[in-house]
């Protein structure tokens, strides 16, 4: 599946050379200036990770990351600005619980880097997510199981026993010949 970014930047220009230093990676780029239009895209179709300009007319960088966290919580977060406040980085980093922050001028062969290694992270951790869910439910079914032969044994005192010769072939004899 072919990973799904948006980028979102008030500057034209920012979204052109962004798109330029990362078409080659076979991504699929969506591009916005309106963080409203990103936000609607991203209600409709699964994106894996988001690169926003922190500084905004329209919506700030944390705030339009902390409403797309309500919509794609599993998307990860990249800021990217030219100005780099503390205050700034932080509810960033604590609010909109982005990936990085990465300031401009940025450096193309790093940025792919970064988005990659986002990429890469985000698989893992949903990979991680699914194999915990299958083996609960198959912690699940196993408890049933257990239940069930407890019952069984219970109710027809050693059903549940099996016996084995010298060469592990199981023993039907009940004794009597």
């Amino acid at each position: 599946m072919i990973p799904q970014i948006i980028i979102l930047d008030d500057e034209e220009g920012v979204l052109k050379a962004l798109k330029r230093s990362l078409r080659n990676y076979g991504w699929h780029l969506l591009t916005f200036t309106d963080p409203e239009a990103a936000l609607n895209v991203a209600a409709t179709q699964e994106i894996d990770l988001v690169i926003s300009d922190y500084r905004m007319p329209a919506m700030d960088g944390v705030t339009f990351l902390k409403e797309l966290m309500a919509i794609q919580p599993d998307s990860f977060r990249i800021i990217l600005s030219g100005q780099a406040d503390m205050d700034g980085v932080l509810a960033a980093i604590n609010q909109a619980e982005i990936y990085r922050f990465i300031t401009k001028p940025w450096n193309d062969s790093e940025l792919a880097f970064t988005i990659e290694q986002a990429l890469t992270y985000r698989r893992l951790l949903l990979e991680n997510r699914r194999l915990a869910d299958l083996v609960r439910k198959q912690q699940v079914q196993l408890d049933y199981q257990k239940t069930e032969l407890d019952r069984l044994e219970i109710e027809s005192p050693g059903i549940t026993r099996v016996e084995f010769d010298a060469d592990g072939a199981i023993v039907l004899d009940d004794g009597d010949y």
